[in-house]
């Protein structure tokens, strides 16, 4: 398998070059990436620090530096070592500059300014936390979304992730034998959507919960019949209050909460 030394470098937390560099090398295989991060880096003094351990592990440079003082000499001396060292925001940056018509204005780490945007996403984690596995059923109705699905269908991570984007997700598990708590049958506010999973996958993924908390395995809780029958029943409960269904068994995190970001601007679009 093949070796590669990644030099990501940033100017702040380096979440952007991170995000940038793993959705680049997905679309390659069979390569081992040794991972450098740089960040907070502002200062020429950090920059001949990174330039001395590149060219001890030579390796591709992915960077976002907005200030050409610090941006140059890392350029120049990649240059000097003959390593390929590329901006992730420079021609973004350029392309808007040409479209708008005007110079913008460097600022370091300007993409964590503390705003209202911010804590609209600090606001949305705190509801996502606080309305989790069904709990808070009182506020269910100032939620943007509310996922329901029997046990082990990724509702809680997806909720996390979609409020890290600012939107207040909750979830609600559909338990054998339990109904639905009254609060969720009278909201208008927020969109329902349904999740469902393969039986199998969902007996196999229960089978490891089980094993990691030592819990006893005959159960109807990974029987594949009775998974089967809570996942068919969960699905007549979606057809009947005609809730949007989306089948997570071969998605990402990610993609389930691209999906439920889809659906909601399309609600807000009718």
């Amino acid at each position: 398998m093949q070796t590669m030394h990644l030099h990501l470098v940033s100017d702040s937390t380096g979440e952007t070059v991170s995000h940038v560099a793993r959705a680049s090398l997905v679309q390659f295989g069979d390569i081992h990436i040794e991972e450098h991060l740089w960040s907070m880096v502002r200062s020429d003094r950090q920059v001949e620090d990174i330039l001395k351990d590149i060219a001890k592990k030579p390796g591709f440079v992915l960077y976002t530096l907005v200030d050409a003082h610090i941006q140059d000499p890392l350029v120049r001396g990649c240059k000097d070592l003959n390593i390929p060292c590329v901006s992730v925001l420079n021609p973004i940056v350029e392309n808007l500059r040409q479209y708008l018509g005007q110079e913008g204005s460097p600022r370091p780490g300007g993409q964590h300014v503390l705003d209202a945007e911010y804590f609209d996403r600090i606001a949305a984690m705190d509801f996502v936390l606080s309305h989790d596995d069904g709990q808070s059923a009182q506020t269910l109705n100032e939620a943007d979304v509310i996922l329901i699905g029997v046990s082990r269908t990724s509702k809680t991570p997806t909720c996390i992730y979609l409020g890290n984007r600012g939107i207040k997700a909750a979830n609600v598990p559909l338990v054998p034998g339990v109904g639905l708590p009254p609060e969720l049958l009278e909201v208008d506010k927020p969109l329902i959507v349904g999740i469902t999973k393969d039986p199998r996958r969902l007996v196999e993924i229960r089978r490891q919960r089980l094993k990691i908390l030592n819990q006893d395995e005959n159960t109807d809780y990974v029987n594949l019949d009775m998974v089967s029958q809570e996942i068919n029943d969960a699905r007549r409960l979606f057809s009947k209050y005609d809730w949007p269904v989306i089948n997570v068994s071969r998605k990402s995190i990610e993609e389930t909460s691209a999906t439920v970001i889809q659906l909601l601007n399309r609600q807000m679009m009718e």
